[in-house]
């Protein structure tokens, strides 16, 4: 006999579909799929369980759509509302690339479980849970890395300095992330690091900029430009990718939606009351720059307020909204497309930077990540923590990272113009 979870499953999926063209079929599609649970409950040679079937069911449907459209079991729920709230189960390391185009470990964090485990600075990551890491990006990484409180995850590791692996077990545990930090370069330049939005993610960004502020002027200097580092930056969410840009910008387009066929779901704009003091500024983008953070690159970039500085990222420009559902479950689903202030899509085709700054000696056309567009079922697009190291001392940093290196040439050359026409004007 058909389980009471099985009528209530078919019965919601019924008035789910509404009164479509296609109902009749669907109908009948349900109808087979519960004869099928039937059989598979009352027959099958080991016992089994009718709900984690249907849960399996469930998942496999959405799974055809796209790679952002998920079923959330109730434990998977609970952990991505914990994500964005500055903390999440995970194993307590920052990644990233190196020359080779291997996942490393820029640095383990004193408080999490790797370090306690003998994980390294600089080591290769060459296998998660059995899987080959060969062609991950950093997203896929973080992805099979992060889990609930207390699961396990199996890694394969080489010290940057041998030539032997090794196994190593560790125990994913709560790890809080401090979403945005800064610091002073050169003396008479602000670094503002975002390595997520976050709730409260602007109010540390505004807060980070007076602080540099400050300090530099302690110094009796004034800043003379400011670099935004959005590489690796996952995303987040929208709502601060929106008040983070218009910490910015002051007037005009930040975002738009688009849904089915092109119809406008939502507008975001900016406002006056607010901005911050303007100053040349410089954005830091990579292949591990998605969604949220690629909606702050494209609106700084189309309104002229920054120079794009990096490789292209990765072009997740899709909306997902979330359904709770009864049981505590949710449904995560694609209901639109971002598009930039200029009307510029970013699904599969992302952020493309001003001035192309491999963080290693490539050509561009050598320099290849994995991106949205090579994820399998990624729709379409629709036409309408690298690690940077410094010399102690006083305003004569060593900075050994190209792009952010790049960032601080570029923000002395547009210093430079503007001394020279400054003088030129004084002079007539």
């Amino acid at each position: 006999m058909k389980t009471k979870y099985l009528f209530l499953f078919v019965l919601f999926i019924v008035q789910l579909s509404g009164a479509t063209e296609t109902q009749p079929h669907t109908i009948q599609k349900l109808e087979t799929f519960s004869k099928v649970l039937g059989y598979l409950e009352q027959n099958y040679i080991d016992s089994i369980n009718p709900e984690k079937l249907v849960e399996q069911a469930i998942k496999g449907m959405v799974s055809e759509l796209d790679p952002h459209t998920t079923y959330l079991t109730k434990d998977e729920y609970e952990q991505m509302r914990v994500d964005t709230s500055g903390k999440f189960g995970g194993i307590g390391i920052e990644l990233g690339m190196n020359e080779n185009k291997e996942l490393i470990v820029i640095k383990p964090m004193e408080t999490g479980p790797a370090i306690h485990k003998g994980v390294k600075e600089g080591d290769r990551i060459l296998e998660v849970n059995g899987e080959s890491t060969k062609g991950w990006s950093i997203i896929d990484a973080v992805q099979k890395l992060r889990g609930p409180n207390g699961s396990t995850v199996k890694l394969k590791l080489i010290h940057e300095t041998e030539t032997e692996s090794f196994d190593v077990e560790l125990r994913r545990t709560t790890i809080y992330i401090k979403s945005v930090s800064h610091k002073v370069l050169l003396n008479e330049y602000g670094y503002i690091q975002v390595k997520s939005f976050q709730e409260n993610t602007d109010r540390d960004v505004e807060n980070a900029f007076y602080k540099l502020k400050k300090d530099i002027e302690q110094k009796k200097r004034t800043m003379k430009g400011l670099i935004l580092d959005l590489r690796n930056n996952p995303g987040g969410l929208l709502d601060q990718a929106v008040k983070v840009t218009d910490l910015f910008v002051d007037h005009g387009i930040i975002v738009s939606t688009k849904g089915r066929s092109g119809t406008q779901v939502d507008v975001s704009y900016a406002k006056k009351e607010g901005t911050l003091p303007e100053l040349p500024m410089v954005t830091l983008i990579n292949d591990g720059t998605a969604s949220a953070s690629e909606i702050v690159a494209g609106a700084l970039q189309d309104h002229l307020r920054s120079t794009l500085i990096g490789t292209p990222s990765f072009g997740k420009g899709s909306v997902q909204t979330i359904i709770d559902l009864e049981d505590g479950s949710g449904l995560k689903m694609t209901v639109a497309r971002y598009y930039t202030p200029s009307d510029r899509p970013i699904q599969n085709m992302g952020n493309q930077p001003d001035l192309y700054v491999s963080y290693f000696n490539y050509r561009p056309e050598d320099e290849y990540f994995r991106r949205e567009s090579d994820l399998e079922g990624s729709i379409d697009t629709v036409e309408i923590d690298n690690k940077s190291h410094k010399r102690k001392g006083t305003g004569t940093e060593k900075i050994l990272d190209p792009q952010l290196k790049a960032s601080l040439e570029y923000l002395k050359t547009v210093d430079r113009m503007g001394s020279s026409k400054k003088s030129t004007n004084e002079k007539k």
